[in-house]
C-alpha cells in the first residue's frame, strides 16, 4: 500500500478518543456475520509489533484503527468501546466509520467547532509572531486586520486583551494542553 502524499498528524491511540479498537467478533454474534471490511484505502502507521491503520473515511476525515493481534485475517471484526468517560467519543468515531463503510453520509467530527479551530489558528499565529520578535501591537494588526494604533489607543483597545489571551492560551497549549483537542469538552 502506498503511503499518503502528505504528512498526517497521528496521536497515540490511547490519547486520541477517535481511535477505534477492533478485535475478533464474539462467537455468539457470528451467526450470519458479513465478512470484515478490507480497509483497502488504509495506510499502516505502526511497526511490525502492532497493527494500526490510518483509514480515510472520505470528506477529509481520517480515523486510526487499532486491530487486536488475536483477530484472525478474514474473520469478522467487532469494535471495543471501553465503558469510561471517553466511550461516547469513541462511539461517535465508530459511527463515522460505519457510515463510511456502508456508503452513508459521514457525520462531522464534533470535538472542535469551526470557531475553536479559528481560535487555535490565531493562537498559533500569535505565538509564532511573538517568538519571531513581533510586538503584541504588531501581532494584533496582522491577526485582526486593524490599523496602527498609538500607545494610548493600544492601551484601551480590546485587541490588546484578545492578543494577551491568545498568547496565554497558546503557551498553555504548547506546554501540553494540546491533548485536550483530542477529547470532547465535558462538564465535571
Amino acid at each position: 500500500m502506498e503511503p499518503p502524499s502528505e504528512a498526517h498528524i497521528v496521536w497515540l491511540p490511547e490519547d486520541d478518543t477517535s481511535a477505534i479498537f477492533l478485535g475478533p467478533t464474539p462467537t455468539r454474534l457470528l451467526g450470519d456475520a458479513e465478512p470484515p471490511p478490507t480497509f483497502e484505502s488504509a495506510y499502516r502507521i505502526a511497526d511490525d509489533s502492532e497493527d494500526i491503520l490510518l483509514y480515510d473515511l472520505g470528506n477529509g476525515q481520517r480515523v486510526q484503527l487499532v486491530i487486536d493481534p488475536t483477530a484472525m485475517l478474514g474473520m469478522p471484526l467487532a469494535a471495543v468501546i471501553p465503558l469510561d468517560r471517553e466511550g461516547l467519543d469513541r462511539l461517535e468515531s465508530l459511527g463515522r466509520l460505519l457510515s463510511a463503510l456502508h456508503g452513508r453520509a459521514i457525520p462531522p467530527d464534533t470535538r472542535l467547532t469551526r470557531q475553536q479551530r479559528l481560535r487555535l489558528r490565531r493562537m498559533l499565529q500569535c505565538f509564532d509572531g511573538y517568538r519571531d520578535g513581533a510586538t503584541q501591537r504588531e501581532i494584533a494588526q496582522v491577526i485582526f486586520h486593524i490599523a496602527a494604533l498609538d500607545r494610548q489607543e493600544w492601551q484601551d483597545a480590546s485587541a490588546r486583551h484578545a492578543i494577551k489571551s491568545l498568547l496565554r492560551d497558546a503557551r498553555a497549549m504548547i506546554a501540553g494542553g494540546y491533548r485536550t483537542l483530542l477529547r470532547h469538552r465535558r462538564q465535571n
